[in-house]
């Protein structure tokens, strides 16, 4: 079974995936054709800036280019959605402290200034929290499909239990005796299918 056959398409965390995907790379989609409306040329590091940010071609190409990947993203939806702004989330805060290091360097060719590096260090963080929200956590609710993936035994446990209540049986759970032990690894080789 796959992560993605647990998610539901209606379920509420793939609009949170959706929309934090689709707003963030509107943002940098904005960014990168405000940066090729100046007609900036490609490996420029004489500071000029858009939005209070140094740019130049490269960085407004590549701020396209990630912005439409996240709005294709946010189309897409649900774990895929999740998954890339994982990724990307992780890329930017990356950036973010590799650019620390090479700010007043010849390596800097993205013309990144200390403004860059705290908006990539802030976007990358909203990326990621858009992506792992749901996802990572230590309380997760029962029904959320991240926990039952994590928690299979559980859930089954829950899943029989339910199953039990709907037909009149009482809300016992299976036993640790051989019987119930039995229709526990039943019920999880059904879910496996």
């Amino acid at each position: 079974m796959k992560l993605s056959d647990e998610l539901p398409l209606d379920h509420r965390l793939a609009k949170v995936y959706r929309y934090g995907a689709a707003f963030c790379g509107l943002t940098l989609l904005v960014f990168g054709v405000l940066g090729f409306a100046d007609e900036l040329s490609p490996f420029s590091t004489d500071g000029q800036s858009i939005a209070g940010m140094s740019t130049n071609g490269v960085l407004s190409l590549i701020s396209v280019v990630v912005g439409l990947a996240l709005i294709g993203g946010g189309i897409v939806g649900g774990n895929f959605a999740s998954t890339l702004n994982m990724v990307v989330g992780t890329l930017f805060l990356l950036s973010g402290f590799v650019h620390i290091f090479i700010l007043d360097r010849s390596a800097n060719f993205l013309d990144f200034g200390m403004t860059n590096v705290l908006f990539s260090f802030i976007m990358g963080l909203i990326i990621l929290t858009f992506g792992m929200y749901g996802r990572v956590s230590s309380k997760l609710p029962h029904d959320n499909p991240y926990w039952r993936r994590r928690h299979a035994r559980e859930a089954a446990r829950e899943s029989l239990a339910a199953r039990r209540r709907e037909r009149g049986q009482g809300p016992a759970l299976p036993s640790g005796g051989a019987a119930g032990q039995r229709e526990l690894a039943g019920t999880s080789a059904q879910r496996e299918e």
